[in-house]
C-alpha cells in the first residue's frame, strides 16, 4: 500500500530537484555569458568566476563545447563581488576623464559579444550639444563596452550598484546594448539628474 504521505513527499522531491539548476551545461553556438545566467537567473560575473579557469581571461569569449559549472545564486552572488575586469588595453579616439576614477585608468576594457564596441554620441541617440553627449565623452569617448579599471562600465561608466539601481538588468552589465544603457541612462537622470556626473564630467 501507497501511503500518501509518502507520494507528496516525492512530489516535492521531484519539484525541488526540477528547481534546481543543472550542475555543469555544455556551451552551446551562439551563448554568452551573460544569456547563460539570464538562464539560470544567477549573475554573469559570479558565472565566469566559477568557470574562470574554463574561460579564461576574457569573458566575453567563450566556446561551444566548454564545460562550464553552474553556481547556486547565493554562490554566484558571493562570487561576483571578487569579479575583477581583465586588463584589456582599448586606445580611445581622444583622452577620456573617467567618473570616480582617474583618466589614466580609462583605457581598461573588458570584451563582451556580440555587442558593437564603439557608438558615436549620435549612434547612442544623445542630442548634439547635450548634457548626455557631454556625459558620453567625458566618460567613455563613445566606446559603449569600455569598462574601467575600478568596474565601471560602458558609455556612461556606471557601477554595478548604479546600474540596478537605475533599472538595468544584472546579467547585462558588461555586454549591454547601446539602447540598455540610455534607458539606464535616462532612468538615473530622471531620478537624480545631473548629479552623478557633473561634478566630474564638468558637462
Amino acid at each position: 500500500m501507497i501511503h500518501a504521505a509518502a507520494v507528496l513527499a516525492a512530489v516535492e522531491m521531484h519539484r525541488e530537484a526540477a528547481a534546481r539548476p543543472p550542475a555543469e551545461i555544455v556551451v552551446r553556438r551562439g551563448d554568452s555569458l551573460s544569456g547563460i545566467a539570464a538562464r539560470y537567473r544567477i549573475e554573469w560575473p559570479g558565472l565566469y568566476e566559477a568557470n574562470r579557469k574554463v574561460i579564461g581571461g576574457n569573458p566575453g569569449l567563450i566556446n561551444p563545447g566548454q564545460r562550464l559549472r553552474i553556481p547556486s545564486a547565493a554562490s554566484a552572488a558571493q562570487l561576483a563581488k571578487s569579479y575583477r575586469p581583465p586588463a584589456v588595453v582599448v586606445a580611445p579616439a581622444s583622452p577620456v576623464a573617467a567618473t570616480w576614477q582617474p583618466a589614466a585608468t580609462t583605457a581598461q576594457a573588458t570584451a563582451a559579444a556580440p555587442v558593437a564596441a564603439q557608438a558615436s554620441s549620435a549612434q547612442a541617440g544623445a542630442p548634439a550639444g547635450s548634457f548626455q553627449q557631454c556625459v558620453i565623452s567625458r566618460e567613455s569617448g563613445g566606446n559603449a563596452q569600455v569598462m574601467n579599471s575600478s568596474g565601471h562600465y560602458g558609455l556612461y561608466q556606471f557601477s554595478y550598484s548604479s546600474w540596478v539601481a537605475a533599472g538595468g538588468n544584472p546579467a547585462s552589465f558588461g555586454n549591454a546594448s547601446v539602447a540598455q544603457q540610455n534607458q539606464a541612462f535616462n532612468t538615473a537622470y530622471a531620478q537624480s539628474g545631473s548629479s552623478q556626473w557633473a561634478p566630474y564630467d564638468g558637462c
